[in-house]
């Protein structure tokens, strides 16, 4: 089966209401700052020197990992340079399309389900060929639009995440390097994020000194706290946004001081204002 490349591209937007897929192999890349996506993403890792970051957990990658992730998981991929290509394969899902995609039977996003016991972001297949084998074919349908090619690569898809789901079922531990400290930090962020956080209450809170959890939060987090604190703000309210809330009341339930403070920081981040973040009739 011929592969099939694309340019790396590096929107984080999708511009189908679907699924969209792309095989990019880059020498020279820079690494991406954390993020998140409103879609579930797959990402199969196949050559290079990589470190995966999501929610406070570090995953060193080998060739044929699979990391799963989930819209409100906030995520940055670095980059070693070196004399490997750094190779991929990534999977875009929107989230209606994937509700819509079991037609009522078991649900295919568990996999992408961080609450639920066990969870994992990474699974190492012993066999991945299967697996390649439904990405490369996958990564086919949609680049040559012949009779059926829709058709198919929903078929491909749907074999593609029943597979995944069922490798997530068997996993029997959390993989992926993590710090209690950052765990703590993090959850804690999670259930007060509209509140009022400050660093050294937050310290206070975790029984170290703030320095030392500063240390250890960028060290393993790859940010700044009060970073982290902003981003998973903004992403919840983008959430609420998209959703019809209204952005005063947004700026207020998301933990922002004031409108022209979340104003400001929405607009640097998504590159459009919370009033333009309203879903479309």
């Amino acid at each position: 089966m011929k592969t099939v490349l694309q340019p790396f591209d590096p929107r984080q937007e999708m511009r189908r209401n679907d699924f969209e897929i792309f095989h990019n192999r880059d020498m020279h890349l820079d690494s991406v700052g954390l993020h998140h996506h409103d879609f579930y993403e797959v990402y199969f890792f196949l050559g290079g020197k990589v470190e995966y970051r999501v929610e406070g957990r570090l995953y060193r990658l080998r060739p044929g990992n699979i990391l799963l992730l989930s819209p409100r998981e906030l995520h940055q991929v670095t980059v070693q340079a070196g004399r490997i290509p750094y190779e991929r394969i990534v999977l875009w899902i929107s989230r209606p399309f994937l509700d819509l995609l079991a037609g009522g039977t078991d649900s295919l996003s568990r996999c992408f389900d961080a609450a639920l016991e066990r969870h994992t972001n990474l699974l190492s297949p012993t066999d991945g060929e299967p697996l390649r084998d439904l990405f490369e074919r996958l990564l086919e349908e949609r680049s040559r639009p012949l009779y059926g090619s829709e058709a198919c690569a929903r078929g491909c898809l749907l074999q593609l995440l029943v597979m995944l789901n069922r490798l997530a079922l068997d996993c029997r531990e959390k993989a992926g390097e993590g710090s209690p400290l950052v765990s703590h930090a993090i959850a804690y962020i999670n259930v007060h994020y509209q509140e009022e956080i400050s660093l050294d209450q937050l310290a206070a809170h975790l029984h170290v000194s703030k320095y030392y959890l500063c240390h250890e939060f960028s060290r393993v987090a790859g940010t700044s706290v009060y970073r982290y604190i902003t981003l998973k703000r903004l992403q919840i309210a983008r959430e609420l946004l998209l959703q019809g809330a209204a952005p005063s009341a947004v700026a207020a339930q998301c933990g922002f001081r004031d409108y022209p403070n979340f104003y400001r920081a929405f607009k640097a981040r998504y590159s459009l204002s919370p009033s333009d973040c309203a879903p479309r009739e």
